[in-house]
């Protein structure tokens, strides 16, 4: 290997490419100080550069190929060539042998880590060639290759043990993951998941077996299955860390757990819930820094966007965010109040449960015992001199009208609302009991919102569109339209879809509109105005996702089929 490259650093490679300035080199030296972090680590999560960034500078600069690890099987023999421990330490993979067998091909975050090299070529008595990947590839990757077997072989032990005598209580309550095989299968089952962009972890007991799902862009994948004697250790540890009642097995229960994965904390929200076989755990994750977004990552339209910051700028009024559990409405929310999070105004939230910490903003929980309701919340919220209120969801008629009257005396009020249009919203706040005139008065837009899957664009295919499809996407019959459908591929995990993207309806409410409001006009009347002033439904926004493939007409056809 040539001994120049191996002596390049890291930061100089990086300001080389112009990824980063001196400055952010000296800024990220002063951050790393003292923390026993790596350099790229300290850039990345600063912020200063990305990891794919920094692996295309690694592999420009040091003539290093780059690698792609969703796309490369590794030989079982390969794979026991270097211990566990050690990959996921230094974050690497060995590949395979090079054309001449003599050297190692190995994936590395950071090839100028000559500790690693050292260490990988005394492990395997061979030469390191060195192939750049970068640290999340590597990581899952080795969850791929060595994930399941890790666990499986530590619960082997754990089930001999279990049958040979009786397992000492402190095993679930140790921290020492050797120690105890249930600690690791928790800690490995939550870090698996967020490495698959996994929303939520079902741990479901059947009658002989215990299934595992992740819930991965919307739609579940059973990933394993253990034995069912392997449940009430399973529970008893998320109970544990979750801050649950372990005695209690009849009631349903909620805690929560905080987990930091690849240096990122995780805030997991976990319900236990018992079932004819025993309690179903899920784990919804969550990242600390996940609703923090720019209001163009949403995926408006460049007409939407216009209109949300249109809304987002009046000085008082009621802001209605709409949609089914699960189609982002707490993002869109968070991302609005980011924007309107300036020095010079007052923000107060009341939510059950708070889901992310803002800087700057006052965030109140919903606490039923101690009396702390969304209405309670809000009469005490209106002596704090606030300007911007966000109330987490409007469930009852006490928290609606006090929200109407709220933005009625000149206050910003965001809420969300469990509807499937924007024009059902209004009328949904009159069932409640609202009067027409008082909200005809306070709202200033609605926005309804579901999210699509997007297509692998590694493996989508391309077909043409037939009659029935031209129908659905409101084309003429005659029309030469081409569609794409998923297929699946490894970057995929076989899916056909990788990520979300939001699909928006939003209703400004105009004088026009409010005029039809305050006459106590139904939904059809109020959405036949919104479309004559511009508005796009959720269906139409959806076809534009389909005709210019992002998505496939099935996933349009589910978020907004009954629009």
């Amino acid at each position: 290997m040539d001994s120049s490259r191996k002596k390049l650093r890291l930061g100089d490679v990086l300001v080389n490419s112009g990824i980063i300035s001196d400055k952010d080199l000296e800024r990220g030296l002063i951050k790393q100080t003292g923390t026993g972090r790596k350099l790229g680590e300290v850039l990345v999560d600063e912020g200063f550069a990305t990891e794919e960034n920094i692996a295309w500078a690694l592999s420009d600069q040091l003539h290093y190929d780059m690698v792609e690890l969703q796309d490369v099987e590794i030989a079982e023999d390969i794979r026991s060539l270097v211990p566990v421990a050690v990959l996921k330490k230094y974050k690497v993979l060995p590949l395979g042998y090079s054309q001449d067998n003599m050297m190692l091909r190995v994936a590395m975050a950071d090839p100028t880590d000559i500790t690693a090299l050292d260490d990988i070529n005394i492990i395997t008595n061979m030469q390191v060639e060195p192939v750049v990947a970068t640290p999340g590839s590597v990581m899952l990757a080795i969850d791929r290759y060595y994930g399941q077997a890790e666990v499986n072989s530590a619960l082997e032990e754990y089930t001999r043990k279990k049958e040979s005598q009786r397992i000492e209580q402190e095993d679930i309550y140790s921290e020492d993951v050797n120690n105890s095989p249930i600690v690791q299968l928790i800690r490995s089952m939550i870090e698996q998941a967020v490495r698959q962009r996994a929303s939520d972890i079902h741990i479901e007991p059947m009658e002989r077996q215990v299934r595992i799902r992740y819930r991965i862009d919307g739609a579940l994948y059973e990933k394993a299955s253990y034995s069912i004697r392997l449940l009430p250790a399973m529970v008893a540890r998320v109970k544990i860390i979750g801050g649950m009642d372990i005695s209690e097995k009849r009631k349903p229960q909620d805690g929560r757990i905080t987990q930091i994965v690849d240096r990122r904390e995780y805030d997991i929200r976990a319900s236990a819930l018992p079932t004819i076989f025993g309690e179903k755990i899920v784990m919804r994750l969550a990242s600390k820094n996940a609703f923090a977004r720019e209001k163009g990552q949403l995926g408006l339209s460049p007409s939407d966007l216009r209109k949300f910051e249109h809304i987002l700028h009046s000085p008082h009024g009621l802001i209605l965010v709409t949609g089914p559990t699960g189609s982002g409405k707490s993002t869109t929310l968070y991302t609005a109040l980011s924007g309107l999070n300036k020095e010079d105004v007052n923000i107060i939230t009341v939510e059950d449960p708070v889901e992310a910490n803002v800087d700057g903003v006052n965030q109140v929980q919903v606490n039923q015992k101690a009396e702390l309701t969304f209405a309670s919340a809000l009469r005490s919220i209106l002596r704090q001199d606030p300007d911007i209120i966000m109330i987490g969801e409007i469930r009852d008629k006490e928290t609606a009208s006090i929200a109407v009257q709220a933005s009625i005396t000149g206050h910003l009020v965001l809420s969300t609302l469990h509807t499937n249009s924007a024009a059902g919203s209004i009328t949904r706040l009159v069932d409640m009991g609202i009067e027409p005139y008082l909200i005809a008065d306070a709202a200033v837009g609605v926005i309804a919102q579901r999210l699509v899957r997007r297509l692998c664009p590694d493996c989508k295919k391309a077909r043409k569109a037939g009659r029935d499809d031209l129908r659905l996407l409101m084309r003429s019959p005659d029309e030469d339209i081409i569609l794409y459908e998923p297929c699946g591929c490894p970057r995929c995990e076989g899916t056909g879809f990788r990520g979300r993207i939001g699909v928006y309806e939003i209703m400004e409410v105009t004088q026009q509109l409010k005029a039809i409001i305050n006459k106590g006009g139904s939904a059809e009347e109020i959405k036949r105005k919104a479309l004559e002033e511009g508005m796009s439904t959720l269906r139409m926004s959806a076809a534009e996702y389909v005709l210019d493939g992002t998505t496939s007409i099935s996933e349009m056809m589910r978020a907004a089929f009954e629009i």
